[in-house]
């Protein structure tokens, strides 16, 4: 029995938004992020060691009957299953359509783009709870390429501080980190050839409601394997909408009018700590304080 009170839909009708046009998804300039293109490839190979699977965590009950391509509660295998069989308008008004991924967007919520030298590099969802982050990578036939990272991720966010422990989700162990003011979970699900995976960063108070949507936004996504040969911890291509990537270039322009040309300001390489920088950003987009939180 599925967890969540989506279905399939009656008829094969569509009468809601475009999936591949965001319309709800407006993009501001202060939140277009650019940075230099990590490597994250390098980084998704990095985190490969074994977890313990038999130690007795805590948690939500773990969905015995998940399938992604036959199952009823996602994320869903893309290349098997249709995303206009079902029906998330009790959560969802628009799906943002990333190529890899369909991810419908809770309701009340901004897409929220990380600009890299080659082009978008993270998409963030900023809720009222916090900020989600979803990810998919190719992965291995046989699967387990999640609980092969966990412990890697772990140890990552321990090196910057973070107490860091392990809580049980409707699809396995989840990775939860706290700071002083709140909290990062990070969800993963392994499909066919793939892993999806979703950063939800919560400030303090917010935690509980950040974990719930997070895991409903999981169980309503995507994920597009597609056939072409990606080496397994890669990243699966990102692509954005038009109306969402023409926001996009228009809050880039703004802001590099806004600097006047300024050069090296943007510090140069990759960014090693961007799992508690996401926190770190969304305790301050979500500070009552900050002029730019909507």
């Amino acid at each position: 029995m599925a967890l969540w009170p989506f279905g399939k839909k009656n008829t094969g009708s569509n009468t809601g938004p475009d999936a591949n046009e965001p319309q709800d998804a407006a993009v501001h300039p202060e939140e277009v992020v650019t940075e230099p293109e990590s490597d994250s490839a390098g980084q998704a190979q990095a985190e490969t060691l074994a977890g313990d699977a038999d130690t007795e965590l805590s948690g939500a009950p773990l969905l015995e009957d998940y399938d992604p391509v036959n199952g009823s509660t996602g994320p869903f295998d893309g290349d098997s299953v249709e995303i206009e069989d079902f029906d998330f308008t009790d959560f969802s008004e628009v799906t943002l359509n990333l190529g890899s991924m369909q991810v419908p967007l809770p309701k009340g919520s901004q897409v929220q783009v990380e600009m890299g030298e080659q082009g978008p590099k993270m998409i963030h969802i900023v809720t009222q709870y916090g900020r989600l982050t979803p990810v998919a990578f190719a992965a291995p036939n046989k699967g387990g390429l999640w609980e092969e990272s966990i412990e890697e991720i772990a140890d990552g966010m321990r090196s910057e501080g973070m107490p860091v422990s392990f809580e049980m989700g409707p699809w396995g162990r989840e990775v939860v980190g706290t700071g002083t003011n709140g909290a990062i979970r990070i969800i993963g699900v392994d499909g066919p050839r793939w892993l999806y995976r979703v950063t939800a960063a919560a400030p303090a108070g917010r935690e509980e409601g950040m974990t719930e949507l997070a895991r409903e936004t999981v169980a309503r996504s995507f994920v597009y394997r597609g056939q072409d040969a990606i080496l397994a911890g890669n990243s699966l291509p990102v692509t954005l909408p038009t109306q969402l990537a023409q926001q996009v270039q228009q809050a880039v322009q703004a802001r590099a009018a806004q600097q006047d040309g300024a050069e090296g300001q943007v510090p140069a390489g990759g960014n090693p700590n961007a799992l508690q920088d996401a926190l770190r950003q969304i305790m301050e987009y979500n500070n009552p304080e900050n002029p730019n939180r909507q």
